[in-house]
């Protein structure tokens, strides 16, 4: 058996080909919309991907289920479970196969059993895996049931696609889940869908892959024995949803469209004016925080591509109804389609390269330090998540999170001075830019954030 694993950092998200080298035959897990990784490790290792399967309907970034079976003519494994509300409703034609609780698929010497496994979505399944030479499984492909020291939140159907009622049924499924996996063995190795960084859990570890007898031992899931206990520790202090997660469900319940049935964004050499890119399209400037505080086209947002959330910060805003342009470096187009794409964004007529927009760039945005802006008695706004700010904060600032500022923009003030702060300086500069486009003015971005207002030892207040 050869295990080879995927990670994608910017949506801290883990994907894995399981192939038998006797047969020549594998399967991949969860696989994202860029499938080019995987068709290169088959050519590598002479597999052939017969199956392609997905432990549930993903919130979060755009499955490649239909992207790499249509690729490689590969059988998607899907799951049955979870009633008529969560089936899958992909177009006809789809080599389709439905898998319940119980059921079992092979490649050569490697089986797979599935285990439903709900909690985090309805139609949640794991795949237990055993290689046949053995007697006994040898791990778990667990999706966003079982994290490493954490579960999959189930409050997303609530808090994403917005079906009430769901977040107590979900969390009594974890722990039977939770109960369940106490009676396996404790050296089965566990190998989850995503890692920290995610906006699936709360508390995810970074590090790839655990034991079950590590998670029983660390993992605070496993040591709530009361299920009212567990329900109210794992609905407490889950981060805020992204907005485009409710987009997400919808487009990988139906099937992502395929990339090469859309139309190719293009590279538009003039400069980006109104003749060019519509008034109600987002225009999103994808350089360097440095760069864009020195000089900028003003109405654009920054959200640099090196941000390793720049997917899901650019979610909280997207519109998917309306078309999307970007502004790059030459290196970096690549990168911010890919990245785009990843979330569903295919509506890119165009983009732009820095040089287009040198005689149009006459925005700035004021960087001050936090010794600066303490010592001006500014107001401030703390735009970092709810968890963030209750740990610890500034005396007096105002908070909001960064993906809701377009909700709440009477609740900031707009004739005087204010300076954006979050945890490192580039969350905020993407606020500056956009309540800049929203025709605020006297905007200050705090340079380091609140990571360099604690080294310069100025007040804060903890809960």
């Amino acid at each position: 058996m050869l295990l080879q694993y995927f990670y994608d950092n910017q949506l801290a998200q883990a994907s894995y080909l399981v192939g038998c080298p006797g047969s020549g035959t594998a399967v991949v897990i969860d696989p994202s919309r860029n499938i080019a990784p995987y068709l290169e490790a088959a050519a590598e290792n002479g597999f052939e991907i017969v199956y392609v399967t997905e432990t549930h309907i993903h919130a979060d970034f755009v499955s490649g289920i239909r992207e790499l079976a249509h690729a490689t003519d590969a059988t998607m494994l899907l799951s049955g479970e979870g009633g008529a509300d969560w089936s899958y409703q992909f177009p006809e034609g789809d080599k389709i196969q439905l898998v319940h609780e119980g059921d079992t698929f092979e490649i050569g010497a490697v089986k797979f059993e599935v285990l439903h496994t709900p909690g985090h979505t309805p139609e949640s399944i794991s795949f237990m895996v055993t290689d046949t030479d053995a007697s006994e499984p040898m791990g778990v492909f667990t999706g966003d049931f079982l994290f490493v020291g954490d579960v999959g939140r189930p409050d997303l159907l609530e808090e994403a696609a917005g079906i009430m009622g769901t977040r107590e049924v979900g969390a009594k499924q974890q722990f039977a889940n939770v109960q369940r996996f106490q009676q396996l063995a404790d050296y089965l190795q566990i190998w989850p869908g995503h890692g920290a960084g995610s906006a699936c859990g709360k508390a995810l570890g970074a590090i790839p892959s655990t034991t079950l007898g590590y998670e029983k031992r660390f993992n605070p899931a496993f040591n709530i024995d009361n299920e009212e206990d567990f329900v109210a520790w794992l609905l407490d202090g889950q981060p805020e949803a992204p907005k485009y997660f409710a987009r997400m469900k919808h487009v990988n319940k139906v099937g992502s469209p395929l990339l090469r049935e859309l139309p190719q964004a293009q590279h538009i050499k003039e400069q980006p004016g109104e003749d060019i890119v519509p008034s109600d399209a987002l225009l999103i400037d994808t350089r360097p925080i440095e760069d864009f505080a020195a000089k900028h086209i003003p109405g654009t947002i920054n959200i640099p591509i090196s941000s390793s959330n720049f997917p899901t910060y650019v979610g909280w805003y997207v519109d998917y109804e309306k078309p999307l342009f970007f502004i790059a470096y030459r290196n970096d187009v690549m990168a911010v389609l890919r990245a785009l794409y990843s979330i569903g964004i295919d509506n890119i007529p165009g983009y732009f390269t820095h040089e287009a927009i040198s005689h149009h760039a006459k925005g700035r945005v004021e960087q001050q330090s936090p010794q600066e802006i303490y010592e001006s008695g500014i107001k401030i706004l703390d735009v970092r998540s709810s968890n963030e700010y209750h740990s610890e904060h500034i005396p007096g600032v105002i908070h909001i999170h960064m993906g809701k500022v377009g909700q709440h923009l009477d609740e900031i003030p707009d004739n005087e001075p204010l300076a954006i702060q979050c945890g490192g300086g580039l969350r905020s500069q993407v606020v500056a830019s956009i309540l800049q486009k929203q025709g605020f003015k006297n905007l200050i971005n705090m340079s380091g954030g609140i990571d360099e207002w604690k080294k310069s030892k100025l007040p804060l207040e903890q809960n």
